[in-house]
């Protein structure tokens, strides 16, 4: 049995390996299942190029990755390959939560809704028959948007699950565009060493993927994913994309110190953003000493009530103290900020922009709400998705929750960036970590904006 595994080239600012499917194909290779990966971002190809590998590899079946922002590039492929007569999956954040649209559009045999590892063996196993393993659906058991949708099945023992399939994806390939603008050295390894987010924020589409059920992996088995990117791919930096990677401030503590007894010796970031409120001056002093030397907070907005709005669950002060920490450490700390949350208005979009240039954050990005599938407020506003309004996706936007404008908005976020970046000591410090094709991408989109 021979799987193909695509990701495909939709419009990206980062450019960042597809973990999802390296795990799928790591699993399903612990199986005696052999997987090709193709990653059209990666490898810049269309999808007339993507099919014509596909079909030289002759596969019993292709499995797709879809987030909604590749929805279109994913229905195109899909269609090509059904045109071809080949069994086609596609998995994925979108699919689980739009799963009677994303068939129909794509005339997929199936789609697999959650965590895809136990439901795509499974798939496999019984030659594409679905003989009514949970979370996986074609139009032949889903009738309509409205039927209640199970999951699959989640792996409690993320240690279970081989780290992903780098061989295939080729990590030293990933260079150029990294997740966050600033690194030291290249190449870059991306790690996740845990699933799921404990929080419940409305805005996020992860409580609703996850059901808020957070599993670790063993640091033991984290260190050797590292030490196996740092000896056998000559990666020389790593980023790791957990949700809140010192959520366990224990496991956290004893994963840092690891590195530091394995002799990691790499610079290091926590690119997806930490919670302030696990922030504390312990852990930040052992981020240092490991090799962290940049960790990105989710900030949202700088307005008690709006926290409350979304259900942050944690203050301006947990906020500003964690910020205050990685500067006395000197670690750069970045924020990220939502505009058009519920209850925001032009004074709170303004408190927000003060509290950016006052702090001593680093990197700050201001990016618009988008509703997403899965979120709570996608629920609450009973939000429909359009396929053919995706390429503004966090720049322009999609639905105005309060007393403002579209224009008012945009306004809001042009002035954010240009008067915390254009302000010679944030000029001064990202100097020596910013590269040529990071910047490129962001002023890329600066312009866009403005």
């Amino acid at each position: 049995m021979k799987i193909v595994l695509i990701r495909t080239n939709a419009p990206a600012l980062q450019l960042v390996p597809p973990l999802g499917i390296g795990y799928i194909s790591a699993y399903l290779n612990k199986n005696s299942v052999e997987t090709v990966i193709i990653d059209g971002l990666r490898d810049n190809i269309d999808n007339k190029t993507i099919l014509s590998i596909v079909l030289k590899e002759k596969p019993d079946a292709v499995g797709i990755t879809c987030l909604t922002a590749a929805y279109n590039e994913v229905i195109e492929m899909a269609n090509l390959i059904k045109d071809n007569n080949i069994k086609c999956i596609i998995g994925g954040v979108h699919p689980t939560f739009v799963p009677f649209q994303t068939l129909k559009d794509s005339n997929a045999d199936f789609i697999i809704c959650g965590e895809g590892e136990k439901s795509f063996l499974q798939l496999v196993r019984s030659n594409f028959i679905n003989t009514g393993i949970k979370g996986v659906y074609s139009l032949e058991n889903l009738k309509d948007e409205k039927q209640k949708i199970d999951f699959s099945d989640p792996i409690e023992n993320l240690d279970e699950v081989p780290i992903p399939d780098w061989e295939k994806l080729m990590p030293y390939k990933y260079e150029g565009r990294p997740a966050g603008l600033i690194y030291k050295r290249t190449p870059i390894g991306y790690v996740m060493t845990s699933r799921g987010c404990a929080s419940n924020c409305t805005f996020c589409a992860s409580p609703g993927f996850y059901k808020r059920n957070v599993r670790f992996r063993s640091v033991e088995n984290v260190i050797d994913e590292i030490l196996q990117l740092k000896n056998i791919y000559g990666i020389k930096e790593i980023k790791f994309i957990d949700d809140n990677l010192v959520l366990d401030k224990k496991r956290a503590m004893r994963l840092f110190d690891l590195m530091i007894e394995n002799k990691i010796d790499m610079p290091w970031g926590c690119t997806s953003g930490l919670r302030a409120n696990n922030v504390d001056e312990e852990i930040v002093a052992k981020m240092k000493e490991a090799g962290c030397y940049n960790f990105n907070i989710g900030i949202e907005s700088a307005n008690p009530e709006i926290l409350l709005n979304i259900n942050k669950q944690e203050t301006i002060e947990h906020i500003t103290n964690a910020i205050n920490l990685a500067d006395k450490y000197k670690i750069v700390c970045g924020g990220f900020f939502v505009f058009d949350l519920p209850g925001e208005t032009k004074e709170t979009m303004a408190e927000s922009i003060k509290y950016a240039k006052k702090s001593k954050l680093t990197l700050a990005t201001f990016n618009i709400l988008d509703i997403l599938p899965g979120s709570k407020l996608w629920d609450d506003l009973n939000y429909k998705f359009d396929r053919n309004d995706l390429e503004y996706s966090y720049s322009e936007p999609r639905c105005v929750l309060g007393n403002l404008t579209k224009k008012d908005i945009v306004k809001a976020q042009k002035k954010a960036f240009i008067s915390f970046y254009l302000r010679p000591k944030i000029i001064f410090k990202l100097l020596k970590f910013v590269k040529k094709e990071p910047v490129k991408y962001f002023f890329k989109r600066i312009l866009k904006i403005v």
